[in-house]
């Protein structure tokens, strides 16, 4: 067991302090304890072990499962290439090769120096300038051959990321169309102060008669929700912002926060006044680490103001605060009790359900977790009223959506549109032509043929999270699908066989094809992985896995037809042939000593 150094003793001691020495804190001192030498040593672990009083196992078990912690030096510099979809189709693969040549490293691997590490990570919400990448977590979009020969001679230097240009840093919020929400000017403490003066009673009947509906892609009714945790047995409620947006082609949620974090934060605290909450977390996706200290200080800046804190706005007995909590490159944490078993410092694995995080959620109490664009849409109904949202959008779709668009069109970026816009129209208003198919609602989306293109975003037709990429008749379908298999094989927590080995079974199957050694059979082999996917696994990744193949063959066949060697499985091995030497050495040469084909059999 290797010795922790001197130099780590102090401050890893100083960041379990700062903890309380708490073991629901594990993720964040294991986030905060990489920051200290780049990496997770042994002694590092046992160190927070022993600082926590739990079983080094528990330490490791958190740390091997989340993507960006690393047992094993990752180098000074950790160079993440998004490799979404839509990095691909940017030339994300080629501007990473030529990276990886003028440092001198294989991708995947750390340099022989221990200076640099280059790889990919799954999309980093930066869909609308890409190609992208993280530099130790700190994002840079729009790359190109230009700025990839720079960021090369910066690291060459071992120039400190403080003094690189901020222009490489720049993320732009893109804003395209604005309606309701982006519109909405709001004196930080207005939407509060209105539904204060409502009283708990009458600001949770606004909220019923607004029909809002979850915008994290299930669209339950947040008043229900609400109202449930209100209900539970429990006086210690919980309000959580779902700020875990790692659904593929989705960034919706990072603009809301660079730009309208007060209405986000606002919302969590009507949500506290309704629910009578004194506890709040922002789960922030490790992604968005960036973002950290401006929203630490629009925190500090309400507390001041008296908007966060005991007696709001004077209001006594309305106490409540708000922590952030980091998340560290998982997927499934996006779902929500998964992100609820990672707020505790634990893996992130989906619970089995009932009971519901409303009745039982963090550290098993009543909990509600809605998303950030859920949270925000609050404040317009605490300003405006219930009945005024809901007289926007459709029937079953009150109020208006943010849209993330990316991909084969002039203009990517956000759109805001009342809900029941066609599909024609937002391609019209982004600048797409010669659109193929659009994929709605990320990788576990559903995706859209020409023919289909008058249909609506709404619940009752096209739900969705607020993912919209774009393909032209340039693209390959089948490699799209590809690419999202391997997403979900790569996200895959491993709890349940399901998933676990189905994922990694689907994927199998793709590279076969995309290899030129498939069949018709292994078409029939997808659909019946597609099927168990959908039906037996745990949690919603897993059912949502097989989606983006069972649209492409049903929409898009002859994507994967033309891929096939054969219409018909020919077997490309002789085994009877291969067991001449076996019948010489026993000397038999007779019948039964030879594989018959089924043909043959049935003679």
């Amino acid at each position: 067991m290797s010795v922790l150094p001197s130099s780590t003793v102090a401050p890893l001691d100083d960041i379990l302090l700062r903890h309380g020495h708490q073991p629901t804190a594990l993720l964040q001192i294991l986030i905060e304890a990489q920051d200290i030498e780049g990496w997770l040593p042994a002694s590092t672990l046992t160190r927070i072990a022993e600082g926590l009083h739990i079983p080094r196992a528990r330490v490791e078990g958190v740390a091997g499962f989340y993507s960006f912690l690393y047992q094993h030096p990752v180098g000074r510099y950790r160079v993440l290439f998004s490799d979404n979809i839509t990095d691909r189709m940017l030339g994300n693969a080629e501007l990473l090769d030529t990276l990886c040549r003028k440092l001198w490293v294989e991708p995947g691997k750390t340099s022989e120096d221990g200076l640099v590490s280059i790889t990919t990570t799954s999309c980093t919400g930066l869909c609308d300038q890409g190609p992208a990448m993280l530099v130790n977590g700190r994002a840079i979009g729009q790359l190109n051959h230009r700025r990839i020969n720079e960021i090369a001679e910066l690291i060459r230097q071992q120039r400190p990321l403080d003094l690189w240009p901020a222009g490489y840093f720049r993320v732009d919020d893109n804003i395209r169309r604005k309606d309701a929400l982006l519109n909405l000017e709001m004196t930080p403490g207005m939407a509060l102060g209105a539904a204060i003066r409502q009283g708990r009673d009458g600001w949770l009947a606004g909220m019923q008669a607004s029909n809002l509906r979850g915008r994290g892609g299930a669209g339950f009714a947040t008043a229900v929700k609400w109202a449930s945790a209100r209900n539970a047995p429990g006086e210690a409620k919980v309000i959580v912002c779902n700020a875990d947006e790692g659904e593929p082609g989705t960034f919706k949620d990072r603009v809301l926060l660079n730009s309208y974090a007060d209405l986000v934060f606002e919302g969590m605290t009507l949500a506290a006044w309704a629910v009578g909450a004194r506890d709040g977390f922002l789960y922030l996706r490790g992604e968005y680490r960036y973002l950290l200290p401006q929203l630490e200080a629009v925190l500090a800046r309400r507390r001041s103001a008296g908007l966060l804190g005991q007696q709001i706005l004077g209001e006594a007995g309305f106490d409540f605060d708000i922590r952030i909590h980091l998340g560290a490159g998982a997927y499934v944490c996006g779902e929500e009790s998964a992100l609820i078993e990672s707020l505790e410092g634990k893996r992130g694995t989906p619970r089995i359900r009932p009971p519901f995080p409303v009745i039982k959620g963090y550290l098993d109490r009543p909990t509600v977790v809605n998303n950030v664009e859920t949270l925000a849409k609050t404040c317009l109904i605490a300003l405006q009223g219930g009945a005024a949202f809901a007289a926007t959008g459709t029937a079953q779709s009150a109020g208006t959506k943010l849209l993330s668009i990316s991909g084969d069109c002039a203009a990517p970026g956000i759109y805001e549109y009342p809900f029941g816009v066609s599909i024609a129209r937002i391609l019209e208003d982004c600048g797409a032509s010669d659109t193929q198919a659009v994929q709605v609602g990320g990788a576990a989306g559903i995706c859209l043929a020409t023919y289909e293109f008058q249909r609506r975003i709404a619940y009752e037709d096209v739900p969705t999270a607020g993912a919209f990429m774009i393909f032209d008749e340039t693209r390959d379908l089948f490699e799209v699908a590809r690419a999202f298999v391997h997403f979900f094989a790569h996200e895959s927590c491993g709890f349940c066989t399901p998933c676990r080995v189905g994922t990694s079974l689907l994927k199998g199957f793709m590279d076969k094809l995309a290899d030129g050694h498939g069949a018709k059979a292994d078409l029939a082999d997808i659909d019946w992985l597609d099927r168990l996917l959908k039906n037996a696994s745990h949690c919603g990744l897993g059912s949502a896995a097989p989606n983006p193949v069972i649209d492409t063959l049903q929409k898009f066949r002859p994507a994967y037809e033309r891929r096939l060697v054969s219409l018909d499985f020919e077997p490309a091995f002789d085994l009877d042939a291969a067991l001449a030497e076996a019948r010489q050495l026993t000397a038999r040469d007779d019948a039964g000593a030879h594989l018959h084909t089924h043909g043959e059999n049935e003679k």
